[in-house]
């Protein structure tokens, strides 16, 4: 019917109602994500080592028989990356921290990377000799979630100027295999028994690693520059020089 005589017979076609609210369900759909990343590690007592020129060369003999790949030695940070940390939340920290091992190893980056995130290596004054000690690589030469890294950690006394030398394994990723803790004590107890086993051994020792000062009162090292040392120390605990007092 053409729409003039709908016009005239007063014929108007209606507005579609308004549709009301959707019902809201009881049960919200919803897609769920869960990543979960668990990393651990140990360390083993400290072994006090007679100081040498040699001492620090030493170190990657400590992993005979234990290391499955080649053993990197990786000096403490310099002045400049003091502050360098594998953590994103702080990115001026974690862009120190890939400047300043970007030509590490990817077994050496993924063992910092674990071990600083557990606190159980401090990169400012320890030296670390670090290896694959158990498991495999992926096609990127990063060790598996369920390989175990680690080696050996190091840094100088304060007081004796003596070198204090301890074992230290760490794993973990999206997952960690059941026997793999039993699998790291047992490595372990091979690194703190190769240790033990130096000539250079003097025997077992507390381990007092050496804190950051807030404020004053520590000293700086005139050698090296490092800054945290306790104001007390006598010998440098990242190159063991003996402390300058003015």
């Amino acid at each position: 019917m053409p729409l003039d005589i709908l016009k005239r017979l007063g014929i108007r076609k209606s507005a579609p109602e308004a549709a009301g609210p959707l019902p809201v369900s009881e049960e919200l759909e919803a897609q769920e994500y869960d990543l979960k990343l668990t990393y651990r590690g140990k360390t083993s007592q400290g072994v006090r080592m007679t100081a040498g020129s040699h001492a620090l060369q030493a170190l990657p003999d400590m992993l005979a028989g234990l290391a499955k790949t080649d053993v990197e030695v990786v000096a403490p940070l310099d002045a400049e990356s003091q502050g360098a940390s594998p953590t994103i939340l702080r990115p001026k920290e974690a862009l120190a921290w890939i400047n300043a091992n970007h030509d590490h190893h990817p077994i050496t980056r993924h063992a910092l990377m674990v071990l600083e995130s557990l606190d159980a290596v401090d990169s400012a004054f320890e030296t670390c000799a670090l290896t694959l000690l158990a498991g495999e690589t992926d096609t990127g030469g990063f060790p598996a979630y369920d390989a175990i890294i680690g080696g050996v950690v190091s840094h100088w006394d304060e007081l004796t100027g003596d070198m204090i030398v301890r074992g230290v394994v760490g794993w973990g990723g999206r997952g960690v295999r059941g026997d793999t803790d039993r699998q790291a004590t047992r490595l372990l107890g091979g690194l703190l028994a190769n240790v033990l086993a130096s000539s250079d051994a003097v025997g077992p020792t507390a381990v007092e690693r050496p804190m950051p000062q807030a404020g004053g009162g520590g000293l700086v090292c005139a050698h090296c520059g490092f800054s945290s040392a306790h104001e007390r120390a006598f010998y440098c605990p990242k190159c063991g020089m003996r402390m300058l007092r003015g």
